[in-house]
């Protein structure tokens, strides 16, 4: 059966308990969902910066704070792969060949192409120019 890592847009929706999501991974069975730590990153940058933002309103610090720890909470219950030296070397490879999208993301082609799943995400416009990098959009 094919595995499958959700890029950070599926992931928050997901977590906002998107239907079509939720439906797609009980079908595939969550043993074959994965996420990248780029993604842990991402999101962790984004709760510490809510934060930030939340201590000049402090009525919202302890919904930031919460925030924070239902991340935290939903990224030790999933299968999470790592940035290794396989997909370093994916990483280097995808450099040399110029494409032109965003690191995070090239980090993210990386993982998916270093481990052989299929990347779920709406951002088709810059995944499909990474060459032999399948992907999908389960928002359709």
């Amino acid at each position: 059966m094919s595995r499958y890592i959700l890029d950070t847009d599926h992931v928050t929706l997901f977590q906002h308990n998107n239907s079509k999501i939720v439906q797609r991974i009980q079908t595939i069975g969550s043993s074959n969902i994965l996420v990248t730590t780029v993604t842990l990153e991402e999101q962790l940058r984004g709760r510490l910066a809510g934060i930030s933002r939340a201590a000049t309103k402090p009525e919202n610090l302890a919904v930031s704070y919460g925030n924070l720890r239902k991340t935290l909470l939903y990224f030790c219950s999933i299968n999470l792969l790592d940035f290794d030296d396989a997909a370093y070397n994916c990483y280097r490879d995808l450099l040399q060949q110029k494409i032109r999208i965003g690191t995070q993301d090239l980090r993210i082609a990386a993982i998916a192409l270093a481990n052989q799943t299929i990347l779920v995400t709406r951002n088709q416009q810059d995944f499909s120019k990474v060459p032999a990098l399948v992907i999908e959009d389960w928002t359709i």
